[in-house]
């Protein structure tokens, strides 16, 4: 079993490696395996890499983030700003509708809400707004309504999974019930866990998906 004192050294390591990040800024501390970071950072983007990387990290069975985003006065941006800046950026971007998205703004922090018909449009509209200038976090509260019916979803998950190189489709049980998928069994990491729910959500009829899977350190993956 990995100890705290071994994950926190991994996870600074991790940090130090992410180009993005200056690791010096960013505080670690464990407690059981879990993760807080703290610190400050002047993007929202790089606030992202850091949590992306401490969950890439053997070991890590959650992430509490504390980073502060602070951008320097010079580029501060209003509310007003941001939000003209994400109306545009997600009018430019293919992958999601037009006029589905709603956008606003409260210090810095972006809420999107509205309704699309696929995961990947939902998590597409986040994508084209996080690394705007002022953005401090965002908040994706996007429905999804499918009109396409469920139609083998428990099959097309499973063979997702034994394609993806990330996932260990041995250690996973995909159950279906209608357009809701739960997902259980045992993981290597966050990250892990986090790409078994995105392959799952792009079945086509997917709605819904329950992850239930646990994360469980293998000495061999250190």
């Amino acid at each position: 079993m990995k100890t705290d004192a071994k994950i926190k050294l991994d996870v600074q390591d991790e940090l130090s490696w992410e180009p993005s990040i200056d690791e010096t800024k960013i505080g670690v501390a464990v407690d059981e395996g879990i993760v807080t970071l703290s610190g400050e950072v002047d993007s929202f983007s790089k606030k992202l890499a850091a949590e992306k990387a401490a969950k890439r990290v053997s070991g890590v069975k959650a992430v509490a983030e504390d980073i502060i985003v602070k951008y320097p006065s010079s580029i501060d941006k209003s509310d007003t700003d941001i939000a003209k800046a994400a109306v545009e950026a997600l009018e430019w971007h293919s992958s999601v509708p037009d006029n589905a998205v709603i956008v606003k703004v409260e210090n810095g922090w972006v809420y999107l809400t509205g309704e699309v018909k696929w995961s990947y449009q939902k998590y597409s509209a986040s994508n084209a707004i996080k690394n705007l200038v002022g953005v401090k976090g965002v908040s994706n509260n996007i429905k999804l309504k499918q009109t396409v019916k469920p139609v083998l979803v428990k099959d097309t998950i499973e063979e997702a999974f034994e394609r993806s190189a990330r996932i260990d489709a041995k250690s996973i049980v995909v159950t279906a019930d209608g357009s809701t998928v739960t997902l259980s069994g045992k993981v290597h990491s966050i990250k892990e866990k986090e790409e078994a729910e995105k392959a799952a959500y792009r079945a086509p009829g997917v709605l819904d998906v329950v992850n239930k899977l646990k994360i469980q350190y293998y000495p061999s993956y250190v």
